[in-house]
């Protein structure tokens, strides 16, 4: 085959230093090592936000979230944030002639802006309206309602009789919620999920009725690859294009029975476990096929870890020695280096030598990347073309990259991490992470201090002018 079969597998939430590969030792993860093993480990494999929506914003079109209103962590009855007519990674390739599905979290917003989602009826625009052939979706994330599985526009197993309602801001007559009726509780919030309770865990926002159509949390991973594996099957004759957006280690993190205990760090590690069991399936049928080889996978996270956010499940009681971000500081929702860099691993056996990578490279090159792979001459905004990097036959990646977290924004260039000045606390109250927000500039060399520790804006005046001018010639419009 002279293209590859492509598959992206994106994590939700997995640190830098959740996997084997990057140094993780409390929790196996086989099948992302063996990635690794048999392609490239970039160790400079960023996400453009240390957020999921931005971050699922750039992947799916080459193009930094903060440029556009609307890119932030969105509700579950929030609308599309991508244009039905925008150039997206699956409409390129469905364009150069793949068969495109998306199996997993969604979470970029569904219907159109300005009306109100009827969950009853078919749902659209969606993913079926961006470039994905097919699509087998949550809406949002596991911890928000509505609590259903999505497939190409419909809801999977809706009792017409017993029609989802869903709002956001107010409560439905008589039904229980967390913070009411803590009783029916099997999963208590930390914080921030005191809404509709399901299956026994309280979410973000409300929801009534649906209740044959509602998911079995410990059920959601065996379901995805069920319905992954059915795609890729279906016909691998015709190149494929399968995004895979996982759940794990996303809160509420309900592993199957069968991997709790797979780990001794609870069911954030249980979650890991399961996560890697997930990439393993997919493998399996990869090489049950004969279609391993021929197949392009690229592994990686949407944003860097975070251990309590929101349930009280023990993360942070049992994680121990597992440092989730490995050497780096921060995590999730975070300025410094952990909220952004993440697990980015390239696999592909006909096309590949394994290696590692030290290559700057981000989600968002991957449209203009596999672009050229595939033989499209489609290009990105913010996205470069980085498809020698991709394959390992380049040492260099981008030179530079702006990377958000809350609206808040920061640059890479070469070694350096620069932070201009932001307002806001210094650590989050609520999942302790260090935000990187500060009343000057902060200035870290990269390629001798990992963690962040030695701030070198004051000694190194000429070096953060030098970033200053760089990170302004990016974020301020070419007319300012």
């Amino acid at each position: 085959m002279d293209r590859p079969h492509i598959i992206v597998i994106y994590m939700d939430d997995l640190g830098y230093g959740d996997v084997g590969a990057y140094g993780a030792t409390r929790v196996a993860t086989p099948h992302m090592d063996a990635l690794a093993a048999d392609g490239i480990r970039f160790t400079n494999g960023y996400a453009t936000s240390a957020t999921c929506t931005p971050s699922r914003y750039a992947l799916m079109t080459g193009r930094y979230p903060w440029r556009i209103e609307g890119a932030e962590i969105l509700a579950g009855d929030a609308s599309l944030i991508i244009g039905t007519d925008d150039m997206t990674l699956p409409r390129m390739l469905s364009e150069a002639g793949y068969r495109t599905g998306i199996v997993g979290k969604w979470h970029l917003g569904l219907g159109r802006e300005g009306e109100s989602i009827d969950w009853n009826a078919h749902v659209s625009p969606g993913p079926n309206d961006v470039g994905f052939h097919e699509s087998y979706i949550m809406a949002a994330t596991q911890d928000r309602v509505p609590t259903v599985f999505i497939r190409d526009g419909d809801v999977v197993g809706l009792d017409p009789g017993d029609p989802i309602e869903v709002d956001y801001e107010r409560n439905f007559d008589g039904e229980p919620t967390g913070i009411d009726n803590p009783e029916l509780v099997r999963m208590p919030f930390s914080h921030g999920h005191d809404n509709s309770i399901v299956n026994g865990i309280p979410r973000i926002g409300f929801m009534r009725g649906g209740k044959a159509a509602r998911w079995v949390d410990e059920e959601i991973a065996d379901r995805f690859v069920e319905v992954a594996t059915e795609f890729i099957r279906r016909d691998s004759e015709q190149p494929f294009f399968l995004y895979l957006p996982l759940h794990q280690p996303h809160v509420p993190r309900t592993p199957h029975p069968r991997f709790v205990g797979a780990t001794d760090m609870g069911p954030r590690g249980d979650a890991i476990a399961e996560a890697d069991w997930c990439v393993g399936r997919i493998v399996d049928a990869l090489d049950e096929l004969g279609i391993r080889d021929d197949t392009l996978i690229v592994f990686t996270s949407d944003n860097g870890p975070v251990l309590d956010d929101g349930y009280q499940d023990d993360a942070v009681e049992l994680a121990g020695d597992h440092r989730p971000a490995g050497p780096l500081r921060g995590g999730k929702y975070s300025l410094f280096d952990a909220g952004t860099r993440v697990p980015f691993i390239v696999s592909w056996p006909r096309q590949i030598t394994p290696q590692t990578s030290d290559a700057l490279i981000c989600q968002m090159d991957l449209l203009p990347s596999l672009a050229r792979i595939v033989g499209s001459a489609i290009a990105a905004p913010d996205g470069e073309d980085l498809s020698r990097a991709l394959l390992g036959r380049e040492p260099e990646g981008r030179s530079s990259l702006v990377v958000e977290a809350m609206s808040n924004t920061a640059l890479r260039h070469g070694r350096w991490a620069m932070i201009p000045p932001s307002e806001g606390p210094r650590r989050m109250a609520t999942t302790g992470i260090e935000t990187g927000h500060a009343g000057d500039y902060q200035l870290y060399d990269l390629s001798a201090d990992d963690a962040e520790a030695h701030d070198l804006a004051k000694t190194h005046p000429a070096q953060l002018h030098e970033l200053i001018e760089i990170y302004r010639s990016i974020i301020e419009p070419a007319d300012a």
